[in-house]
């Protein structure tokens, strides 16, 4: 108990308080960081182009944001702040300051770099490399550049693009993601791996990919790909184009089956049949889009949602449990998926029903497929 009073300076913490309502300053703790800003509340200017961060370390355990933000704004107006910090309430020794322009954060550099906050506590202040790309490997050979963007943007915030580059192994392909901003990157980063364990049995490597060798990586040329590895997405196209013309449910659909499709029939593959353009922006439609297309051109009836939300899990992610009824399927089908929360509510329920569409997407597609 005495270490972790020592560990927790109290009057340092109220310190923090004191200077908290004073200045009316919000802190927002996501993930290991305390946030300020991004942008704060007032602020008039663009927003900050690359380079404008500066990586701040060598900070003592117990000097806290009303030591450090008033001193990297004595610079110039913050764009954001963030601490890192650890579970005992102290700072991880290290933080991010941007500002307005490169310009801005080049003079805080020259300023700032050695600063003494402490007496023997010497600050180092450097230019942030805010990396903002992810180099996914393993990734199974049969994986479309296109169809893993969807997927991506389904499970993280932020996705910009995607390209692919051959793997290490004769049967798998990396992928190099583009993110918006080095905080989505690495909100992506923290959860890939658990996430594509979970929903696709698959192990997958995350790391960062320096921005000195993340340009674009040219498609990867057709390959031929065993009978075994065939994908149900393939059927979408022929599904919609020969739907029966019989109102009678096929008998393929009259029971789901209990476990959705595996990571490679969700994200396609590269000997997929030419599409006529009609269709080609119909599978690049939102999941709930092309569930409806599908029931509408079988004559199952348009599906309908219902969905309740569960609990949210230690990694920010919201459970929703749903039922999804056909009436040409005499099974409804029910499930659990996890969305990050959205902006709003709305937005939030939006993503929601866009992963419950896809879950009975891959269901419905696939109980076709297993049944020819």
């Amino acid at each position: 108990y005495q270490n972790q009073t020592y560990i927790l300076n109290h009057k340092r913490l109220q310190g923090l308080e004191t200077w908290l309502k004073a200045t009316n300053t919000k802190l927002t703790q996501v993930n290991g960081q305390r946030k300020y800003g991004g942008p704060p509340d007032v602020w008039d200017g663009p927003t900050p182009a690359a380079h404008s961060e500066v990586f701040i370390s060598q900070i003592p355990r117990e000097v806290y944001e009303d030591v450090l933000i008033p001193l990297f704004s004595s610079v110039g107006p913050l764009w954001e702040f963030r601490l890192m910090m650890n579970f005992s309430g102290q700072n991880r020794g290290f933080a991010y300051a941007k500002y307005s322009s490169s310009e801005v954060a080049a003079h805080a550099i020259h300023l700032l770099h050695g600063h003494m906050v402490e007496p023997g506590f010497f600050l180092s202040v450097q230019c942030s490399m805010e990396k903002r790309h992810l180099c996914i490997g393993n990734l199974p050979a049969a994986t479309r550049k296109e169809n893993l963007l969807q997927v991506m943007c389904a499970l993280v915030d932020g996705v910009k693009k995607v390209s692919l580059k051959p793997g290490p192994g004769i049967d798998e392909v990396s992928a190099i993601v583009a993110f918006t901003s080095h905080y989505t990157a690495s909100m992506a980063k923290k959860i890939l791996v658990e996430v594509f364990k979970r929903q696709f049995a698959l192990t997958l490597s995350v790391k960062w990919q320096s921005s000195e060798s993340s340009s674009n990586y040219e498609p990867l040329p057709p390959h031929k790909t065993a009978k075994s590895l065939a994908s149900p997405w393939k059927m979408l196209p022929r599904l919609l184009l020969n739907a029966p013309r019989t109102s009678v449910s096929p008998p393929c659909l009259a029971q789901a089956p209990s476990t959705p499709p595996g990571f490679c029939r969700a994200v396609g593959e590269t000997a997929a049949p030419p599409c006529s353009p009609s269709l080609e922006q119909l599978v690049a439609a939102s999941p709930t889009m092309l569930l409806q297309r599908l029931c509408e051109a079988t004559r199952l009836g348009q599906p309908l949602y219902e969905m309740y939300y569960s609990h949210v899990g230690r990694d920010r992610f919201l459970y929703f449990t749903y039922t999804v009824r056909v009436p040409g399927i005499t099974v409804p089908f029910r499930g659990l998926v996890m969305v990050l929360p959205g902006h709003t509510a709305t937005s939030t329920l939006e993503k929601a029903q866009q992963a419950v569409a896809l879950q009975v997407l891959q269901r419905v597609i696939s109980a076709c497929f297993y049944s020819i």
